[in-house]
């Protein structure tokens, strides 16, 4: 029996607090898909390997206050998002430095082609290399923080955007600006 209590604090955390982690994108209504959120939430916890979608139904019906709502394929938050401004892409210019955590399967590949979106719509990266390790852990126990010269990548035409004060989104990130990060 599944706990519905730490099931909807997890769907809390991933649809009003921390997308980024769960490597989730939001509309500017807080949506998102439940197949991505499944899947992310599968890897979140052994006992929620086969969660599926009557289990976030009855999530939600047994909620003391309505918290959450699915319409067709489509979840969101009804309210409390700590994130403001999540919501909305809003292109800027970058930090200097932007993170990105992966599987160590996945260096090869992203240093010969660069970051892509793999399925979704934007790649994500955080403005510091602790974030990136927390959402890299969720692909690897042993993952691999990237760094992007994002003012290089800016100055030479890669569209950056803010998604918050954490989390950045590129359409394509080349890989003649990502490296290895190296902790100082």
């Amino acid at each position: 029996m599944i706990d519905l209590t730490k099931l909807s604090k997890a769907v809390s955390r991933a649809l009003r607090h921390q997308p980024w982690l769960f490597e989730l994108e939001l509309d500017n209504q807080g949506w998102t898909r439940v197949e991505d959120l499944l899947s992310a939430l599968r890897k979140e916890s052994p006992e929620w390997t086969d969660l599926g979608m009557s289990d976030l139904r009855l999530m939600i019906a047994a909620a003391a206050k309505p918290r959450h709502e699915i319409q067709g394929q489509m979840i969101r938050a009804l309210y409390g998002h700590s994130t403001p401004g999540a919501l909305v892409m809003v292109r800027s210019a970058p930090p200097d430095e932007l993170f990105h955590g992966t599987s160590p399967e996945s260096i090869r590949s992203i240093l010969t082609g660069g970051l892509l979106p793999m399925g979704r719509q934007s790649v994500h990266m955080s403005k510091d290399p602790s974030t990136a390790f927390l959402v890299g852990g969720r692909k690897s126990p042993h993952p691999v923080v990237l760094s992007v010269d994002a003012t290089s990548a800016n100055s030479r035409g890669v569209m950056f955007f803010r998604g918050s004060d954490i989390v950045w989104l590129a359409k394509h990130v080349p890989a003649e600006f990502i490296r290895i990060y190296k902790a100082p």
